[in-house]
């Protein structure tokens, strides 16, 4: 290992590891391999590598045979337990791996708590964790305008910011665990929006109006949102294609409205997030879970009939 923290990251000295090449890890993977970053890829399944093989990336066995290769490591997982799994709970898992000095990033969405056990056991081990989960979805992610939402150390999420400037622009909000507790009052808010972009759009329609001249009327004025912007037109076009899974969606609003619930957990009472939470939790019942989130709008236009 050449550059473990605190020795600057460049493109020529700094190895790179990534876990998780779905619609939205791949893309960004794809970013670090195209600004000149030798990067290991692990994925159980061998053949969806391909892509980033061909673009120069090398393939690891485990997570601990790519943490060894790397100075720092990032994952993009689906939920809080496929992270223990491959970072904590695993003999073979990155932590097991990781060389002193060395950097895990999780840009999964996940758990406040977690993050923070990812870090203190992190730091037994003398490395380091950021918990940065992110927003954009697949566009954000394929040009490199993706809001990172970093919690953990200063320093080291200040360290990584060659990194992170590929991916888009970096927020530090504070502590292990914050960076999750961040991305979790993202999407309440995003929900909010899809749910009053959709009954807007199923109104007017009900209404007789042209969907596409309402949004470009309403665009500039305080109903606009980035929400509308990157999801009004695929909702209208019918594309629900996934920057991110409906399921995922589910899972992040879970996190927030079942706050609480545990011993010490302070209590915040949500029922907007509640009722966006039953309303995705509609379109994974009606088998579309792995739909995009823009995907909404077939539950609103189920509940009106059509």
């Amino acid at each position: 290992m050449t550059t473990p923290y605190p020795t600057p990251i460049t493109p020529s000295q700094t190895s790179i590891g990534w876990i998780g090449i779905g619609v939205m890890g791949s893309a960004m993977a794809s970013r670090l391999l195209s600004a000149g970053y030798t990067l290991t890829v692990y994925a159980r399944t061998t053949s969806k590598t391909l892509s980033l093989q061909s673009q120069g990336a090398h393939i690891a066995n485990s997570p601990a045979e790519l943490a060894k290769l790397s100075d720092v490591v990032f994952t993009m997982l689906g939920h809080p337990s496929d992270v223990r799994q491959i970072v904590l709970d695993n003999p073979a898992g990155v932590l097991s791996g990781l060389n002193a000095g060395g950097v895990v990033v999780d840009t999964t969405s996940s758990h406040p708590k977690l993050a923070k056990r990812i870090f203190e056991v992190a730091r037994e081990k003398n490395c380091w964790a950021v918990d940065a989960p992110v927003s954009g979805g697949d566009i954000g992610a394929k040009e490199g305008k993706l809001a990172i939402l970093a919690g953990g150390n200063a320093d080291v999420v200040k360290w990584l910011e060659p990194l992170f400037d590929v991916m888009g622009r970096v927020t530090y909000v504070g502590g292990a665990g914050c960076g999750q507790s961040c991305k979790i009052a993202n999407q309440i808010t995003v929900g909010a929006n899809l749910v009053g972009l959709s009954e807007g759009l199923v109104f007017a329609e009900k209404a007789g109006l042209d969907v596409r001249k309402w949004m470009e009327a309403v665009r500039g004025g305080a109903a606009g949102s980035m929400v509308m912007e990157l999801f009004g037109e695929r909702m209208i076009g019918r594309d629900f294609r996934p920057g991110g899974f409906t399921e995922y969606m589910v899972k992040d609003l879970g996190m927030g409205v079942d706050a609480g619930e545990e011993e010490g957990d302070n209590v915040v009472v949500l029922p907007g997030a509640a009722l966006s939470k039953q309303l995705f939790s509609g379109m994974v019942a009606n088998g579309d879970g792995k739909l995009g989130s823009q995907g909404l709008i077939t539950v609103i236009e189920r509940i009106n009939g059509k």
